[in-house]
């Protein structure tokens, strides 16, 4: 069965500053090097009022339990794409290329008294028997970490603005 998660992060900073951030591709290498990756790359691409967003990092595969390590290897080779329609509203996709599963949702950005709050909601799926379960709260767990190191390094990044 999917797992669903939902993060909240908050920045003291317009959408127009959070959106502006979110479409820096230095700031995006930022989270992915916080996020303790071993190689990164991302790209933006500015469409209109909105954008489009693919980063790919690896990352080591230490600490993983060995159930999950037999599917993955010794290192995470990890794709995120963001389809930003408009400043404010964004279709995620997470897929880890080669291996069954993915995470799917929307990333959206409500301002209010000058504070801007992204909430990311994502579905985990992992197609494989008797273990896919396993590997969806494991993910979600990894994801969430993940989310909390890109607040932090957006809190900083804004700060410095």
């Amino acid at each position: 069965m999917p797992k669903r998660i939902s993060y909240q992060m908050t920045y003291d900073a317009s959408l127009t500053d959070v959106a502006a951030m979110l479409a820096e591709t230095d700031f995006r290498i930022a989270v992915c090097e916080r996020q303790g990756a071993i190689r990164s790359d991302a790209e933006v691409t500015l469409e209109g009022e909105g954008k489009q967003v693919r980063i790919e990092l690896v990352q080591p595969a230490t600490g993983i339990p060995s159930f999950a390590q037999k599917f993955v290897g010794d290192e995470i080779h990890i794709v995120q794409e963001e389809s930003w329609g408009s400043a404010d509203r964004a279709d995620v996709t997470v897929t880890i290329p080669g291996k069954p599963g993915d995470m799917t949702g929307s990333a959206v950005l409500v301002e209010s008294g000058g504070t801007t709050t992204e909430t990311v909601d994502l579905t985990v799926k992992v197609g494989i028997p008797l273990v896919g379960g396993k590997l969806e709260g494991l993910i979600a767990g990894l994801l969430l970490k993940a989310l909390e190191k890109e607040e932090q390094v957006g809190q900083e990044w804004l700060a410095r603005r």
